[in-house]
């Protein structure tokens, strides 16, 4: 900082090299632009996911709740019914997931091709399922898939086959709800991995040409390592849906028949709002909570970049 004298008054001058200290205002002005998002966010999420929590400690006997500690938490160890929804919304993950991210993976391989002509129409409409509302295509489903007079079941009919009971038995109302899960997120999930597959360099698959490398080749040593990001983030944010699956199972069975598509996010919701015993229900909330923090860290652990 040097001084100069201009007459009878004097004024500092900032040497060069030296920034000049932002004025107050300055330094608070972008907290008072993030001070609104930051408070809706306070109210409508940090509450919200507090107060589940104390909810959770409590119980609520003749209308009053009650402090019982983790009561409702070491209920979940003996709870059968907690138990079944956690192994069919495994069932879902282990088999449909996996079903799911390759078709999309196929999917995005070919609506990159060169070959196919009106890729953009092809792309929009695999993409169309993911903007028809849950609760839509679940009525849609359960009407298609009705054993009495469902479309499905009277093209099997024309065919000579006999009709499939998709939402009455057990196994098959698995199998209609890992059907209505593909139909409409796999080409959610092709776009997202034919975003990241459109920036693989060309020059890597000239390269693998030149050393005689076909398509499977190609595939396997170019398009895999290329989509590994994307194919990271789709397994999480599949990982993540499945396990608050409940629109769908709600939707097409109620969780039947015989509590075979009972999800976590079913028996959550028939807790909180069936029987009102909302601290169990959040304490399922916080179990599921932490049961996605594991297999996050997981899948980041064995699909993630490699240091």
């Amino acid at each position: 900082m040097t001084v100069t004298l201009t007459g009878s008054t004097a004024r500092a001058v900032p040497s060069e090299g030296v920034a000049p200290r932002p004025r107050p205002r300055r330094r608070v002005a972008p907290y008072l632009f993030v001070l609104p998002a930051l408070l809706l966010f306070a109210v409508f999420k940090l509450y919200p996911i507090g107060r589940s929590f104390v909810i959770s400690l409590h119980k609520t006997v003749g209308g009053t709740e009650r402090f019982v500690g983790a009561d409702n938490y070491a209920r979940l160890l003996h709870d059968r019914l907690f138990w079944t929804a956690l192994k069919n919304t495994a069932v879902i993950l282990v088999v449909q997931v996996p079903v799911m991210l390759a078709l999309a993976t196929g999917l995005a391989v070919a609506l990159n091709s060169t070959l196919l002509r009106g890729r953009t129409v092809f792309r929009l409409g695999f993409f169309l399922p993911m903007v028809t509302g849950l609760v839509a295509y679940g009525i849609i489903f359960s009407v298609l898939l009705n054993k009495d007079y469902g479309l499905v079941n009277w093209a099997l009919g024309l065919a000579g086959l006999d009709s499939v009971p998709w939402l009455t038995d057990p196994l098959w109302a698995k199998v209609s709800l890992g059907l209505a899960l593909t139909w409409h997120y796999t080409g959610y999930n092709a776009v997202i991995l034919l975003a990241r597959l459109q920036s693989v360099p060309a020059e890597l698959y000239d390269a693998a040409a030149v050393d005689g490398a076909g398509a499977w080749t190609s595939f396997r040593h170019v398009t895999l390592p290329g989509l590994r990001p994307a194919l990271l983030l789709t397994t999480v944010l599949s990982t993540i849906g499945t396990l608050q699956i409940f629109d769908e199972p709600f939707v097409l069975t109620g969780g039947g028949p015989d509590n075979a598509t009972l999800t976590i996010g079913v028996y959550l919701y028939q807790n909180a709002f069936k029987y009102f015993d909302f601290g169990y229900a959040s304490a399922i909330a916080y179990a599921l909570a932490v049961l996605i923090g594991i297999l996050g860290v997981i899948q980041f652990r064995f699909l993630g970049e490699k240091s």
